[in-house]
């Protein structure tokens, strides 16, 4: 926490900027970089100082970043170069998703640390795709590599980031048009520019799937190519594992460096930012800290209290708790480990989460949800303390710690390709389209302004709303439709608290060679005055797609009717159940537009010509005890009335 006394630099200088500084790469290309350096009386000090560097696909001249990136550490006595990665805006070379990024940022923090103005130390910093390329350049261990602030960023894209156990994130689709429709191609060409810029994101994701030539994409065909390089490249194979994609892979020859990962429970990365913090705290000296609060993906979500319908107290913002904001955070990090100024971060424990949940569930004067919450210090994740508990599924929809003794139980349901579960809330990003706006103003819009959310996002109350992408009248809670199982513990009689990594565990069998299942756990509150009918908290949830139950590597088709184990990594959370909660989990088969919907036919991933109906069974007898594992923590003294 944020301690009196600390030293921090003062924002005591001018600011002047070099636009566009050509940087080169190994391979010729030249990398457009805006160089922002400490001055006095309009003239560059000669310095030396520590260099900041951020890599963006967003445009590095976008006054916000300008603002909170550039011209916010410049004063405070930093270098900083903000550089549009390869491909896009400004620099030279054609953009590939993710693979570039390894060499080229290397060889940016080499040429910084050369510079007469660097003193040799670089740090960086950013979120999402800018924090991807963090650990992307930290693979191949550059030498003069300082410290990362790593913001909600990737681990392994194949396992829970552009794929997901087998099954494809649409939102990386929703991407490519985005990164298409601002493209340095289409910035040449407008009339494919407007083209794409008057495209759907949402109409595209109704003719699923994409064939190549016959979308938007094909007119910038590098964007059309990785995207399908991604979408139909279902085996963790060298192109998942090169050190751009998969940091958990190369974590030996990683940087030795300062590292703080912060992320959210309902980030996009919350299982990414997590894994890389058990991975590299093992590894290395660092020191490797986290912090993981209540909150959504975006750079100054932390600074909030709320997370889509939900309220987590004043307490939750890392503003006030953590610093003044989530930049003077920043630069309390940098401070010490590249000026090695005092400012008391050293005393933080390795870990901070936020546990939610405590509050009494009224609606507030914002419409949302009072959930609450607290932060808590911890020394390790997963928590040493935990008990990993087996909650069994059972007949009747019921969910308890005693295994199931019946010969034979099990729950099935229909599921239909062409009538997906809706995706209500969860742990996503970038799921967005191009929001129209009126001819007159269209061209005084930038692109990137123009991109709205799809889907909910976060902590949503599980039922359907007419807003709700894919549902249909009536709307009603999503437990309500035939294709999902409901499985909850009764009332509970004393405060239950989750923090950790959960797995499933679940016997299945399927009429069909290949399918999906899903799984998600849920806190129900009873009915209040202000939540008549209860209130049904998503928490968190994953996908499996079957053809790669037993391996990542290789995909195995099915024999319908047969019964196969299969294990589930749901994202990790930290939430305490209150008294008189339930604790449930839904499993079924699609959750869309999320997650890409399973034909169940097993064909090849993208390219399927046709759907069919399954019936999948949940299995959840004596010899099949298909169960969730949560990872209980006691309750202590001050939650034990929530």
């Amino acid at each position: 926490m944020d301690q009196a006394g600390e030293s921090r630099s003062r924002p005591t200088y001018e600011v002047v900027v070099a636009r566009d500084v050509m940087v080169p790469m190994r391979d010729g290309v030249r990398l457009a970089t805006d160089i922002y350096r400490p001055a006095r009386d309009g003239e560059p000090l000669p310095g030396p100082f520590p260099a900041l560097l951020v890599r963006t696909p967003y445009d590095k001249s976008v006054p916000h970043t300008v603002e909170t990136k550039g011209i916010f550490f410049a004063r405070h006595g930093y270098v900083v170069a903000i550089q549009d990665v390869r491909g896009r805006y400004a620099s030279e070379g054609t953009f590939a998703f993710l693979s570039q990024e390894a060499e080229d940022g290397y060889d940016t923090v080499e040429w910084l640390a050369a510079q007469p103005w660097c003193d040799g130390k670089v740090g960086t910093f950013g979120t999402s795709y800018l924090a991807w390329v963090q650990n992307a350049l930290a693979a191949l261990n550059p030498p003069h590599l300082a410290a990362m602030y790593i913001n909600q960023g990737g681990a392994q894209a194949h396992s829970s980031s552009v794929r997901h156990n087998g099954a494809f994130e649409l939102r990386f689709m929703a991407w490519a048009f985005m990164g298409a429709a601002t493209s340095p191609e289409a910035a040449a060409n407008p009339a494919v520019r407007q083209a794409l810029a008057n495209t759907r994101f949402r109409d595209w994701l109704q003719r699923l799937p994409l064939r190549p030539g016959q979308s938007p994409l094909a007119l910038v065909p590098s964007y059309e190519r990785w995207l399908f390089d991604i979408w139909t490249r279902g085996d963790y194979d060298e192109f998942w594992s090169q050190p751009s994609l998969d940091f958990l892979a190369h974590v030996e020859q990683h940087a030795d460096v300062p590292m703080l990962f912060t992320g959210g429970w309902y980030d996009s990365y919350t299982r990414a930012t997590l894994e890389n913090f058990a991975a590299f705290s093992a590894a290395k000296r660092g020191p490797v800290r986290v912090i993981m609060g209540p909150w959504t993906h975006g750079t100054e979500m932390p600074d909030r209290t709320w997370a889509g319908d939900v309220e987590f107290g004043p307490g939750a913002s890392i503003a006030g708790t953590f610093a003044d904001n989530v930049y003077d955070h920043h630069l309390r990090f940098f401070d010490r480990y590249l000026k090695g100024l005092d400012t008391g971060i050293d005393d933080d424990p390795p870990v901070w989460i936020f546990v939610m949940g405590g509050g009494d569930g009224h609606r507030t004067p914002e419409g949302r949800l009072f959930h609450g919450g607290r932060w808590r210090a911890e020394r390790e994740w997963p928590l040493a303390r935990t008990r990993y508990t087996e909650y069994y599924l059972g007949p009747g929809g019921t969910l308890g710690t005693e295994p199931p003794t019946a010969p034979s139980a099990s729950s099935s349901f229909r599921f239909d390709p062409d009538d997906p579960v809706p995706t209500v809330g969860g742990n996503m990003s970038s799921l967005n389209d191009f929001a129209p706006v009126p001819a007159e103003i269209a061209d005084k819009v930038r692109l990137e302004d123009r991109w709205a959310s799809i889907v909910k996002v976060g902590p949503w109350d599980q039922r359907t709303t007419p807003d709700t992408f894919g549902a249909r009248p009536p709307y009603l809670p999503l437990s309500s439709r035939p294709d999902i199982l409901v499985f909850q513990t009764e009332p509970l009689e004393e405060p239950v608290e989750v923090t950790g990594p959960l797995r499933a565990v679940l016997w299945v069998s399927s009429t069909a060679v290949d399918t999906d299942v899903t799984v998600k756990l849920i806190d129900v509150y009873p009915p209040s005055p202000d939540y008549p009918e209860g209130y049904a908290l998503n928490l968190s949830d994953s996908i499996l797609r079957l053809r790669y139950r037993n391996s990542p590597e290789r995909a195995e088709l099915m024999t319908p009717g047969e019964v196969y184990r299969v294990e589930i990594p749901l994202y990790p959370t930290s939430n305490l159940f209150g008294r008189g909660h339930r604790i449930r989990v839904d499993i079924s088969s699609s959750n869309f537009p999320r997650f890409d919907v399973n034909p169940n036919t097993g064909e090849p991933l993208g390219r399927h010509t046709h759907t069919q109906v399954a019936i999948n069974t949940i299995h959840h007898d004596r010899d099949h005890p298909s169960h969730i594992v949560l990872p209980l923590i006691p309750v202590e003294e001050e939650d034990a009335d929530a």
